[in-house]
């Protein structure tokens, strides 16, 4: 895979954060770059001009680990950007592998990953690739996600229904926020599963149909995405503030496991607990499959 121009873009972009006075260097006169030069981050990592150079002009293939690290501390890296980073040159490398995916056309969750989900009856759980696609759902998520479900001719999807569904203003209180945490983690994906078509498909349809996506994809920005707090405006329960918890399943790479839950006591809970009995009205009576699409698991 040719991946010159994400390597480039990454480098140039994480080099034009980092000021002088960050890393101890003198400002100096008559500087025409944002953030750092090309001979600084060299001298930084330990390596010639010449080479550094060649490594952000993409030719990152072959890149020791050593290097890679000395990199990463020149640039300041947090850990999902050196991630990234290594990421991006074992793409490069001609002996790179793509990394161990079911086939997207046949992966269906397992029963017994059913019965665990709905096992969970406080808060939405819910399982999702690194596309954001929802692949199997509890009854609680089924309903919090609603809008997802709704839209036509897609597997319901996160980062589609930010960008390309305007209720998603209504539904996210911070919607900014949580746009530059999309992107990030689309982004993040890309630089793991390089090969992966259905991923390069989704992020060409967002770029193409959303000016605020593909501002945001063009910062290069990643992170890790594992728990937290988010506020959300349910259209039918009202707002409510959740915890959150991902975990990569180890049977399943590339999948994620999430749960929402709301604080003990909170109004947040009995927001929950009303849509909670909505659902079971809506779905369970009507006795409809918590999960219509079957697709990649990427």
């Amino acid at each position: 895979m040719d991946n010159r121009a994400e390597v480039r873009e990454f480098l140039t972009s994480r080099r034009s954060r980092v000021t002088p006075d960050q890393v101890g260097l003198p400002e100096g006169t008559n500087r025409r770059v944002a953030g750092l030069r090309r001979s600084e981050v060299a001298a930084l990592a330990g390596v010639s001009v010449e080479y550094y150079t060649k490594l952000e002009r993409g030719a990152i293939s072959g890149a020791s680990p050593e290097v890679l690290d000395a990199l990463a501390r020149a640039l300041r890296l947090d850990d999902a950007e050196r991630a990234h980073l290594f990421d991006l040159a074992s793409a490069a490398s001609p002996v790179a592998r793509p990394p161990r995916r079911r086939n997207p056309r046949c992966w269906a969750p397992h029963p017994r990953l059913q019965w665990v989900l709905d096992s969970i009856t406080a808060g939405p759980a819910f399982v999702r690739n690194g596309r954001m696609d929802l692949l199997s759902v509890n009854l609680l998520a089924r309903a919090f996600y609603k809008e997802l479900y709704e839209m036509p001719g897609q597997p319901p999807n996160i980062a589609r229904h930010a960008f390309l569904d305007e209720r998603a203003f209504e539904f996210y209180p911070d919607w900014e926020g949580l746009a530059d945490i999309t992107v990030a983690i689309l982004r993040t994906e890309a630089g793991r599963d390089p090969h992966n078509r259905d991923l390069h498909d989704l992020i060409g349809e967002l770029c193409t149909r959303s000016d605020e996506f593909r501002t945001r994809w063009g910062s290069h920005n990643v992170r890790h995405h594992g728990s937290g707090f988010k506020t959300f405006r349910h259209p039918v329960a009202g707002e409510m503030t959740l915890a959150y918890e991902g975990m990569e399943m180890e049977a399943e790479p590339g999948l994620t496991f999430t749960i929402y839950t709301a604080e003990p006591g909170s109004p947040s809970e009995e927001a929950m607990r009303f849509l909670s009995s909505w659902a079971a009205t809506e779905y369970g009576e009507r006795n409809e499959p918590l999960q219509k699409w079957e697709g990649s698991s990427r």
